[in-house]
C-alpha cells in the first residue's frame, strides 16, 4: 500500500488488522517519489493499492500506476487499486471532508480484497 500525508494515519489504522501482511509505503516526498522501494514491493507482494486524498482524475496516483504498469507489469497477480476522492471539490468543512475521503473502513476492506485476489 502507498500513501503519503493526510492518509497515512488511517491506512496504519487499517492495515494494523493485516500484521506482516501488507507493505505499507509512506511517500515523504512526491518530487522526488521513491520508485525503486513501490517497484520492490509490487515485486515482492505482487499487489498494489494507492491511498490518497487528491481526486482520481489528475491525481498523482496515475503516475505511480504508469510506473509500476512499464516496469512491473508481469510481477502483478491482481489489478492495481486506487482509492481516492471522486472527482469533486474537496471540501473545506470537516464533516463533508470526512464523507468524501477514503475512510479506514474502506481502506480495510480494499486491502482485504486484494489480499484474497
Amino acid at each position: 500500500m502507498v500513501t503519503w500525508g493526510a492518509m497515512v494515519p488511517r491506512c496504519l489504522k487499517a492495515a494494523r488488522e493485516f500484521s506482516g501482511r501488507v507493505d505499507l509505503l509512506d511517500l515523504r516526498t512526491i518530487i522526488p517519489w521513491d520508485q525503486q522501494a513501490i517497484l520492490q514491493s509490487v515485486q515482492r507482494t505482487g499487489k498494489l493499492l494507492i491511498v490518497h486524498e487528491d481526486t482520481i482524475t489528475a491525481g498523482f496516483a496515475g503516475e505511480i500506476i504508469a510506473t509500476v504498469s512499464e516496469q512491473a507489469f508481469s510481477d502483478l497477480d491482481a489489478p492495481i487499486l486506487r482509492l481516492a476522492p471522486p472527482d469533486v471539490p474537496i471540501p473545506y468543512n470537516l464533516d463533508l471532508m470526512a464523507t468524501v475521503l477514503p475512510g479506514i473502513q474502506t481502506i480495510r476492506e480494499k486491502i482485504a480484497w486484494l489480499l484474497a485476489y
